[in-house]
Formats: structure tokens, sequence, C-alpha cells
């Protein structure tokens, strides 16, 4: 059986970039996106999928970084919230978010846009009920929650 902790060549994709890495085989995505790619958008919350506040894109999905191994999204797209903006304009959900005050402290911010975004391309979310319940994994300690529904409304009629 090989050791986790061995050293492991990776080719990942990371906001339309081909990041060639050499990481432990036990290295979460998280991990590997804030330590060895200076991406600390995402961030480290609970550290059990709990939390959301690590919320990325792979291949357009919303998936929970921290319970993710590095090694398992090779070949996959993955998208930060570092790579969200294109050519130097917010993206409408990162709009919206400012523009109803969708944040207070901003730890949770990323996590949030992300998984709005992914949930938008989704198609499921019909009304405020739905966006609260498929945003339900993403967790705001400051009670931001209104102004986040209100947000991803807005960016969804756009």
């Amino acid at each position: 059986m090989e050791d986790a902790s061995h050293p492991t060549d990776v080719a990942l994709s990371v906001n339309g970039q081909e990041r060639r890495l050499t990481i432990a085989a036990c290295a979460t995505l998280l991990e590997v996106l804030r330590d060895a790619l200076a991406l600390t958008g995402a961030k480290k919350g609970c550290d059990m999928g709990a939390c959301g506040a690590c919320t990325v894109l792979v291949d357009g999905r919303r998936v929970n970084a921290c319970l993710a191994l590095a090694v398992m999204q090779e070949g996959k797209a993955i998208l930060t919230i570092e790579g969200l903006a294109r050519d130097g304009a917010l993206h409408p959900v990162q709009r919206a978010f400012i523009a109803r005050d969708a944040l207070q402290c901003g730890y949770c911010t990323p996590g949030q846009i992300m998984s709005a975004v992914g949930l938008i391309a989704e198609g499921r979310a019909g009304g405020e009920a739905s966006i609260k319940e498929f945003m339900s994994g993403n967790l705001c300690r400051c009670g931001a929650y209104p102004n986040i529904v209100a947000a991803i409304a807005d960016a969804m009629e756009r």
C-alpha cells in the first residue's frame, strides 16, 4: 500500500490555467489551492464540508474543496472566486452581492458566491424558498441570509 503523504505529480486546470504540481497524495483541493497556489479566496471553515466556506466549482458543479482530494481533480476544470471575474468585469453574482450588501464580515462570501453561481447554472432555483434550500450548505455566521437570497434572485434575473 502506498503512503498517502507520498509526493504525487498532478496537473490541475485552475481558473483556465494548467498548473503542474507535486503534492501529497492525501492533500485536499482546499490545501492545494490555498497553500500551493496562493489562491486564498476559498476559506477553511469547518474542514468537514458543513459550512461551505471552501466552495469552488469543479466542472461547473459545487464542491466543498476541504473534502475533495486534489489528485482526483486532474482533468477537471476548477473555478475559484479568483477566476470568476472576466476581463476586469465582475460576474453578475458578484455585482448582485455588492448591490444587495450581501455580506458583513466577508469570510463566507467567496463560498456563498461560488455556490450561487453553481446554483444558477444548475437551473433548479425558482424562487426564494428553493434558493434557501439549495444554499443551505453555505453558512453565514453574520446572518446576512436575506440579502444573500435577494442577491441570488437578482442575479438569476440577469
